[in-house]
């Protein structure tokens, strides 16, 4: 897991948020020591400044600024920005100028973002972060917002959904990353907010998005496939970003999560299933969104921004240290 390493930590911290058990369950100088190595991973280079996903591609003595393998990471930027306001860093030594140039370094002549400057992945995944970092930085110069939009509505699949690249099979992760993308770019003159989906579309994505919970409670990521833990964020998130998360019975969800919970801790992607941060933090995320109308005080989390997929307080130190003003 070298290659993500910054976003399994992510992960792992926003769990702990999310349980309310930061403060209790480490240290002060646990949190110093992950900040340190959080700040480590910052690298600056010809194509700007962001996040790596961690110290494996730098052979000691050589400075990652000159390295053509040390470049940073479009997915490691945004899980570490936020992993940051979870350890709730003041964002002093954040390189602002130097993550727009990288921004811009990433955009494609399409609007689509690889996640490096020089390739790697690029499809709706890669374009919500860039969006979530123009966001938390509230400075969208990084990026031709028209360009980005014009490729996400690309991704629109007859089905309803959103596909990770044009002409893709509808996904619910990928359906959140366009939906919370276009909620979160400020209106332009030529693409105001209120019209970047047609009544049409906004109508056939949500039919697509319920049709995917199943019987057990769970959602399916795509039709016809089993319920996977991770989808009753991407899913139920996507419909509560566009004023539908009444259609999720959430009390199955809910019975669903129990039975994904592993019995040494942790919550896998199904029942039966070995659990892993990935879906145990996203698990959380569904409950504090989406939280089950008749269970117990031990069911409460806190409020969760749908937009960054972090909790409402860590948003909330995001959006008072991370822009430059």
């Amino acid at each position: 897991m070298d290659s993500s390493r910054v976003a399994v930590i992510f992960y792992s911290l926003g769990t702990l948020d999310l349980l309310g058990a930061f403060e209790s369950k480490t240290t002060a100088a646990e949190r110093e020591s992950w900040r340190k190595w959080l700040w480590e991973q910052q690298t600056h280079g010809i194509y700007g400044t962001g996040f790596k996903p961690g110290p494996y591609m730098t052979p000691e003595g050589q400075s990652s600024e000159s390295s053509e393998y040390d470049a940073p990471h479009l997915i490691m930027t945004y899980t570490a920005l936020l992993s940051l306001a979870i350890l709730r860093d003041d964002f002093s030594q954040l390189d602002r100028a130097g993550i727009l140039a990288f921004l811009r370094a990433c955009q494609n002549d399409d609007g689509s973002f690889s996640a490096l400057p020089r390739g790697g992945e690029s499809d709706l995944r890669t374009a919500y972060c860039a969006f979530v970092i123009s966001s938390l930085l509230d400075d969208w110069s990084g990026m031709n917002v028209d360009s980005a939009i014009t490729y996400i509505r690309s991704c629109i699949s007859y089905e309803g959904g959103f596909g990770q690249a044009p002409f893709g099979e509808a996904l619910g992760g990928t359906t959140y990353c366009a939906l919370a993308a276009l909620c979160l770019t400020p209106s332009t003159p030529s693409s105001p907010r209120e019209s970047r989906l047609t009544p049409a579309e906004r109508t056939r994505t949500i039919r697509w998005l319920s049709q995917n919970q199943t019987p057990s409670g769970g959602f399916r990521g795509r039709t016809n496939k089993a319920a996977d833990a991770c989808y009753c964020f991407w899913c139920g998130a996507a419909l509560n970003i566009l004023g539908a998360g009444d259609l999720v019975d959430r009390n199955a969800l809910a019975t669903f999560m129990s039975q994904c919970q592993f019995k040494f801790g942790g919550i896998a992607k199904a029942p039966s299933e070995r659990a892993d941060p990935y879906h145990t933090y996203l698990s959380l995320a569904a409950l504090a969104l989406l939280p089950p109308s008749d269970a117990d005080s031990s069911w409460d989390l806190p409020k969760l921004d749908p937009l960054w997929n972090a909790s409402e307080a860590t948003a909330s130190w995001a959006r008072a240290h991370i822009p430059a003003h």
